[in-house]
Parts: structure tokens; C-alpha cells; sequence
């Protein structure tokens, strides 16, 4: 009887954890079912098979932005919301995503440049919080609300709708291949197949170790969210074809790569013309930032008003003759830091070409060109308060010199869109106004 009694219990008891063992899984089936409906958005029924596969997509997707992000955003020290409601993340210098390169594993930090064109480098030109004396101080909105301690860089901190605007995670925060300027390719072909125009002045023939400019800044406005406007100066170095090394900076309107209209500061640069390396500001491996008071990629304000007062920045990008590392300098104040001279092939020399300007995309949305405003969205020849301008522009020259620019051509694709005009004076040296409104009656 205790046999059968024994027999009795372990068999109800194998039935009991089978019918658990079947609930169980029919529960958990129905749940994986239930949240595969809830997250297609479906509703009701069951999910077919091409559904699924496209939620384990965006699955992908979604992980592949998180792991870009987890890469960008480094853990910061202190945190100040801007009030164009940007993040700026106070990172430790050693800490920035330049220090992800493999080259970069055991560099060590250039805190300051050997020699600046100005003269032999002042100390006082790094900057140094209050120890500075400014007349006029450039101003970034997050500046309101806090400053980053000393050994920090402030660092614009990317989010998820950041990385979803792009065509992919991979080309986040790169411009599209073929968006350099060429002059004297007047080829339509050519202008319509890059979908970029550009208003610019430039010297060639000689070999150049940096260049200034003053650039007036506007806030143009952009017909579509996939377009920009930019106002930058160009350091080239190779071809114009796969080898093209290039470093930029300047100011862009860009709701692609920042979610709004705001005018901000910017950098670029590239190794083999926009294809695989480089990126804007600090969202790739390479500018190398020592400035813990500008932020690459922050809001400037103020900006130009039309008929009314004029905001211009300064902008220095200059080698090292004794490191070979490309600086830049932001205003008479800031110097930010430096691309290392190892990024680059032709620019580990020096460069062939520079170049100043205006660049805008045309999409040409409707089948028509574009509104997209360059510069203050009006031509060269309405003259300061109205239209755009670029003021003492200077190249360096192999002895480590600013000088002005000689020979200095012009180039635009289509100048009843955009245009540029040059001219020089005693207060201004070398100058030029350029833009435009996009399509007119004479851009159609």
C-alpha cells in the first residue's frame, strides 16, 4: 500500500509539474506575443513573420544607437542645461572621444602650441577663466546657466533623435561625399550631382600653414530639414578627388545634425574626402579639445540682424612648426585645440588650397532650387548691415607669418542664387561679401 501510496503521489506529482511545466510556457508565449503586438503597434491579432523581423530591425537599430551613444557620451563631472535645451557635459580633458583612437591610446597631451603666428606663443592666449582680459567676450547660450571647471572640456552631449536624423549610425555627424568647393568646375553635372553650392574666395599655387578670417554671423533660414547653411574657411591639402584632406571650421545652421535653426560654431575634417574619416566637432575620434569655455557645435548668440547690429567671429587655424599638430583659435581669447598631424596625409606638409565662404545644400525640393538662405540671405552688392561679409583674411606662410592672401580668385556655381564680391581697405585688409536668397526670379 506505501508502494502504491508512493507510486500514487509521484505520479500526480509529475502530472502537477507537467500541466506547471505547459502553463509556463503557454505564458510566456502568449506574453512574447502579446508585447510583440503592443510594440508593432498592431493591436490585436497575431504578428506575421515579416513584422517580426522588421521589429528585431529596429531592435538592431535601436542597440546600434545606444552602443554610438554609450561611445559619444562620456561620463562627465558636472552637467549644465543650456536654455536652447542642449546638454553640456563637462568631460575631463583625457577623457574625450579623440582618446578612442588607437594612435591615440598613450598620447600625450599638448596643452598649449610651440608658436603662434602672431609671434612667439603667449601664455595668456590659452584660456585661463578669469585671468583674461576681454573686451568684447564671445558668448555661447550655455553660458547662462554655468561654466566647466578647470581640466574639463565642455562637450555637446548627442542624443538618440541625434543619431535617428542621420541616414545611419555610421555617417552621423559626416557631410556628404563631393560637398568641397572646386573652382573653376562650372560643369551643371557636377553642381547638380554633389547638391552642394558654395560662394567663396580662395588662393591657390603656393603652399599655406593656416589662415584667419572675421566672419559675420547670421542666422539664414533653411527650406528643408535636410539642407544647411555654412560660413566657414577651408585648409585643403591634395586633390580633389578620393585623397582630399581637409580642415574646417566656421558657423552653421544644420536641423539634420542638431534638431533646430540655432547658428553654431563648428569643425570638420577629413583624410579622404568626406568617404570614411573625419566628422563635425567632437563626434569621432580626432580634434583633440584642451578649452574649457567653448563648447564645438554650441549656439552663438548674439547673431546679425538685418539693417541693424553686426555680430562677427574670428577664427585661426595655423600648424605648429615644431609639433606639426593643426590649432585652432576662436576669437582673440580661446584656444581650443588641435587636429594631430598624423590624421593626415597631404596636411601632415601643409596645404595646397584655402578657401572662405558660404556652402548651403540644394536639395532642390518641388523640382525647384532651393530658398535655403546663405549668409544673411542677400547679395554681395547691398553691402554691410545687409549682406554677409568675411573681413581680414590672412594666410600663414611658411615662416610662420599672417599675411594677406595673394591672388585671391572667387568662385560660385550659380551666381543668380549666390554670389560673392572682393575688395580691400585699410581697416578690413582683404574682405569680401557673399550669399544670397536661393531661388528668385532669376533662380528659379
Amino acid at each position: 500500500m506505501a508502494g502504491a501510496e508512493l507510486f500514487g503521489t509521484s505520479c500526480c506529482q509529475q502530472r502537477r509539474r507537467r500541466r506547471r511545466g505547459v502553463s509556463l510556457g503557454v505564458r510566456v508565449a502568449v506574453l512574447f506575443l502579446i508585447y510583440l503586438c503592443g510594440v508593432g503597434g498592431g493591436g490585436g491579432g497575431f504578428i506575421s513573420l515579416s513584422s517580426a523581423a522588421r521589429l528585431s530591425g529596429v531592435s538592431r537599430q535601436k542597440l546600434e544607437v545606444h552602443k554610438h551613444l554609450k561611445r559619444l557620451n562620456k561620463p562627465p563631472i558636472k552637467t549644465i542645461q543650456s536654455p536652447d535645451g542642449d546638454i553640456i557635459d563637462c568631460i575631463p580633458v583625457s577623457h574625450q572621444p579623440a582618446f578612442d583612437h588607437p594612435f591615440l591610446k598613450d598620447h600625450k597631451i599638448q596643452m598649449r602650441p610651440s608658436y603662434h603666428p602672431e609671434g612667439l606663443y603667449d601664455e595668456n592666449k590659452v584660456s585661463e577663466g578669469t585671468k583674461q582680459s576681454r573686451a568684447n567676450p564671445i558668448t555661447q547660450l550655455w553660458h547662462m546657466n554655468g561654466r566647466c571647471p578647470e581640466e574639463t572640456i565642455p562637450v555637446r552631449r548627442t542624443k538618440q533623435d541625434d543619431v535617428l536624423r542621420a541616414s545611419s549610425v555610421k555617417r552621423y555627424g559626416k557631410k556628404k561625399h563631393r560637398s568641397i568647393p572646386k573652382p573653376r568646375s562650372t560643369d551643371p553635372d557636377l553642381v547638380n550631382q554633389s547638391g552642394h553650392q558654395h560662394a567663396i574666395a580662395y588662393v591657390e599655387g603656393d603652399k599655406y600653414y593656416g589662415a584667419k578670417a572675421t566672419i559675420n554671423v547670421w542666422e539664414p533660414k533653411i527650406q528643408q530639414a535636410n539642407e544647411f547653411s555654412l560660413s566657414q574657411l577651408w585648409i585643403l591639402g591634395g586633390s580633389f578627388g578620393e585623397d582630399l584632406n581637409s580642415i574646417e571650421a566656421g558657423w552653421q545652421v544644420s536641423p539634420d545634425l542638431y534638431g533646430d535653426n540655432n547658428t553654431r560654431l563648428f569643425t570638420y575634417w577629413t583624410s579622404d574626402a568626406y568617404q570614411a574619416t573625419g566628422c563635425y566637432n567632437l563626434l569621432c575620434s580626432g580634434f583633440i579639445q584642451i578649452n574649457s569655455e567653448i563648447a564645438m557645435g554650441a549656439s552663438i548668440s548674439p547673431v546679425s540682424a538685418f539693417r541693424n547690429s553686426q555680430y562677427d567671429i574670428s577664427i585661426l587655424v595655423w600648424k605648429d612648426p615644431k609639433e606639426g599638430n593643426w590649432w585652432m583659435q576662436f576669437g582673440s581669447d580661446y584656444v581650443l585645440g588641435y587636429w594631430p598631424s598624423f590624421l593626415f596625409s597631404y596636411l601632415a606638409d601643409s596645404a595646397s588650397m584655402i578657401e572662405w565662404g558660404g556652402e548651403v545644400v540644394n536639395s532642390e525640393p518641388d523640382g525647384k532650387h532651393t530658398s535655403t538662405q546663405m549668409g544673411s540671405g542677400h547679395f554681395p552688392e547691398e553691402g554691410f548691415g545687409k549682406s554677409s561679409y568675411f573681413r581680414n583674411v590672412q594666410v600663414v606662410d611658411s615662416s610662420n607669418n599672417l599675411k594677406a592672401p595673394k591672388g585671391l580668385g572667387t568662385f560660385t556655381e550659380q551666381s543668380n542664387c549666390y554670389d560673392v564680391q572682393t575688395g580691400s581697405n585699410g581697416d578690413w585688409g582683404h574682405y569680401f561679401y557673399f550669399g544670397g536668397p536661393g531661388r528668385n526670379p532669376n533662380c528659379p
